[in-house]
């Protein structure tokens, strides 16, 4: 299908950027890193993709605002559209000279997700999705998975950084999915694991704590591909919550009851707190 104006916008953005990080990717021991908290880097490869991509999407759509990684919010004159921008998604991999990383471009129609992007600059794929009109990875139509049984499904994740809550959480959901699939994997973008549930190599994918720069192109791609997306109490509230779960509906539906189950308070822990009778 032939790409729209409005997403020819968002590839010729993304494709600048990527040779500039194609470029640092080459050289990246030489890249100058910062620490921006815990175990969560920031270097001089991710501020540039990201004036690139704020320069080309302002020019090319002037007045749009901005939610982006180090930016944060910028409001732009026409308040019912905004662009929401992860420059580099994947950045420890990125410093560890690890080919799995993208820039993922989305836009937000008064509140409505209508066009995502996302797109590895080592590997040339490009995934593109409109609203309405399918997902495409390099002009060919992507479903996700037809696989309805959890034995036989790979699952994507993503583990909480160091001194960030919620380890003790995952540790018992992933023991729950490692037990009633085939295999997890963590690549450590969630964009790409998006993008590629959305292309059916992986079945589904969950992952807790995550900002909206980091699921928004790829909510548009799930979509648009066949697939289910919810944040993990089955609710369409992503962007705020950080919570995701996705698949086809079968294994969407099955992930979330697993869940769910493996955070479930036992009874007798419940039943411990009951007040005492007084005597």
């Amino acid at each position: 299908m032939p790409a729209s104006a409005l997403m020819n916008v968002m590839i010729g953005a993304a494709r600048k950027a990527g040779r500039s990080l194609a470029r640092d990717f080459g050289e990246v021991e030489h890249l100058q890193v910062s620490l921006k908290g815990p175990a969560n880097f920031v270097s001089a490869a991710d501020t540039r993709a990201e004036e690139i991509i704020f320069a080309e999407l302002s020019k090319a759509r002037p007045g749009y605002g901005f939610l982006m990684e180090e930016r944060g919010e910028v409001t732009g004159a026409d308040e019912t559209h905004r662009w929401i921008v992860d420059p580099l998604d994947g950045t420890t991999n990125f410093l560890h000279g690890i080919p799995i990383f993208a820039i993922s471009i989305a836009l937000e129609r008064e509140g409505d997700l209508v066009a995502g992007l996302i797109y590895n600059p080592v590997t040339n794929e490009t995934y593109v999705a409109e609203k309405g009109k399918g997902a495409y990875l390099n002009d060919k139509r992507i479903r996700v998975a037809a696989r309805s049984e959890l034995a036989a499904a790979v699952i994507g994740t993503g583990i909480p950084h160091s001194g960030r809550p919620g380890h003790d959480a995952f540790l018992k959901e992933l023991r729950a999915v490692m037990s009633a699939s085939a295999g997890v994997r963590r690549t450590g973008s969630a964009a790409l694991d998006l993008a590629w549930t959305a292309a059916g190599r992986l079945d589904g994918y969950w992952e807790n704590a995550l900002n909206a720069w980091d699921i928004a192109a790829g909510l548009v791609l799930m979509r648009e591909a066949g697939g289910y997306v919810t944040d993990t109490n089955g609710k369409d509230t992503m962007l705020k919550t950080g919570g995701i779960v996705a698949g086809n509906e079968t294994i969407h539906l099955k992930l979330l009851k697993l869940l769910k189950a493996a955070n479930a308070t036992p009874p007798s822990a419940a039943a411990s707190t009951k007040p005492a009778k007084a005597g």
